[in-house]
Order: C-alpha cells, then structure tokens, then sequence
C-alpha cells in the first residue's frame, strides 16, 4: 500500500505534464480539385481587366491551432494557366509572360501569422516566379475548420488575397504600352487533414 501511495504523485505529475503539452502539429494536403489561384490583370492601362486561374496546383499546409503556428508549401503549374481563351493562355505561357517551358513551377512558401481564435489571419512568405524570389504577404480574409462531410477527416478551407508587380519578376509585357504591372491575386483553398482525428 505504501509502494502505491508513494506512486500516486508521480502519476499526477504526469498527467499535469501531458496537460500542458501543446497540440501537435497537423499536416493537410490541398485539395487540387477545390484549390484555385486566381488573378486579375491590368489590359492597356485600365481599359478592361483580365482575369484567369490555374488549374493545377498542390501543396502541403502544416497547422497547430492551438499554438498559433502553421506553415506553408505551395506549387503551382504556370502552363495550366485559364483565361478560359486558349489564344490568350498560349500567350501567357509563352517567353514574354511565365515562359512556362522554362520554369514551369511557381513557389510560394511562408509562416501562417495572427491568429484570431485559433484562425491564422495573414501569411508572410515568398514567391518565387521565374527563378527570382520576392516576399509577398498573404491576407487571410476567411477561414474555416470542419469534419469532411464524406471520410470525416478535418477540412479547412481560406480565402486569401494579395498584390504584386508582375515586372519584379521580369514579367513586363506590355509596360511599354501603359499596362499597370500590379496583379491582384485571389486564392481560394482547401485542404484536408493528411491523418484521421484520434478518437
């Protein structure tokens, strides 16, 4: 009895431990069929504005909620770019613009920051687009966490916004005539938990 007694505050230190440790960190693998980086392009110095997609994009977001950490990796496939006017993606793939059949991947890489109640509300990354890397943060307009409605997995879901000029990265077509070189990404993503939620 005293051998057990003598136990008992040492199991408690244990539990008291576990406790407090922090949640671990969850992998959530994006969902290529609900994740789709959208821009909106100037077209002869505010005549008209164009606006196209990527259809091909993947990528891994690393999340511990109650930490108030996450982390981010995203590549996307510049030839899958959409105008939904197949003239006008040949052009964009094309050496003057994303010159896809030399860099056929766009980077983005960076930190989930300022969390609201457990809802990261911006990132600070990078962006790299035709081998040069520039910093480019992300504002994190909505985001949400919820059971798949199919497997049960746990599936977030982010709107996000940004803005660059596209001739920092040596895409200035057009500048000679007027064009705005700023481009307004839109994103909208998903991504579902890489592990099922322990019972």
């Amino acid at each position: 009895m005293p051998h057990r007694m003598a136990a008992i505050p040492l199991l408690l230190a244990a539990l008291a431990a576990s406790a407090g440790a922090p949640a671990a960190e969850v992998a959530y693998e994006l969902d290529p069929a609900h994740t789709f980086p959208s821009f909106e392009a100037d077209h002869l110095g505010g005549l008209s504005v164009w606006r196209g997609k990527f259809n091909a994009s993947r990528g891994t977001v690393y999340l511990d909620r109650e930490a108030g950490t996450g982390r981010l990796e995203v590549v996307v496939d510049t030839a899958s770019i959409d105008y939904g006017l197949e003239a006008m993606n040949e052009q964009a793939r094309g050496a003057e613009l994303f010159d896809s059949a030399r860099w056929p991947q766009a980077r983005y890489s960076g930190r989930l920051v300022d969390f609201v109640d457990g809802r990261p509300t911006r990132v600070e990354g990078d962006l790299t687009l035709r081998g040069v890397t520039r910093p480019l943060p992300l504002e994190i307009r909505s985001f949400k966490c919820m059971p798949h409605p199919q497997h049960g997995r746990e599936l977030c879901g982010a709107d996000a916004l940004a803005t660059f000029d596209r001739d920092d990265f040596g895409m200035d077509a057009g500048k000679d005539h007027g064009f705005d070189m700023a481009v307004t990404l839109r994103i909208q993503a998903e991504a579902v938990a890489v592990a099922a939620p322990a019972p």
